[in-house]
């Protein structure tokens, strides 16, 4: 219960993450149906519009989601948004989950302040944490968003 409070008030979301999981929910609830356009993404969403462009070119290098151009083109999503995780955009937009850069899993860094890291009781802990976090990330897709829409 301690960690999860504490990871709720130490990890912090960018705006463009956010956005980015409120345009790829926004493309899952057409998946399979279609292309949208960045203009009504942007407005069903709540997003500026040049802002969402940077954020789905992002999503599109990162494969996923594609797009199309001319008539009936737009963005739609290359994955399945189950498989899509909120672990999986908070990397691309915000980068590691851990706290400390000497428990991240992707962009580990030793402490320069750490004499040794096998006995170091911070370590220890915030793997605890970052563990937490990460599990909890993974488990929440995409379709998670869609699906507690759905019952409101």
């Amino acid at each position: 219960m301690i960690i999860q409070v504490f990871i709720i008030f130490t990890i912090m979301m960018s705006k463009k993450c956010k956005y980015a999981l409120k345009a790829l929910t926004r493309l899952a609830k057409n998946f399979n149906k279609g292309h949208l356009q960045t203009a009504d993404i942007a407005k069903l969403e709540n997003i500026p519009k040049k802002f969402l462009e940077q954020i789905l070119l992002e999503l599109k290098h990162a494969r996923m989601v594609g797009s199309k151009q001319g008539s009936g083109g737009g963005y739609f999503l290359i994955k399945n948004p189950k498989e899509i995780s909120v672990a999986d955009v908070y990397r691309l937009f915000d980068g590691a989950i851990a706290l400390l850069p000497c428990v991240s899993i992707n962009f580990y860094e030793r402490c320069e302040d750490c004499t040794d890291e096998k006995s170091c009781a911070m370590q220890r802990e915030f793997i605890k944490i970052r563990e937490g976090a990460r599990k909890m990330m993974s488990k929440v897709t995409i379709h998670s968003f869609i699906k507690e829409s759905d019952n409101q």
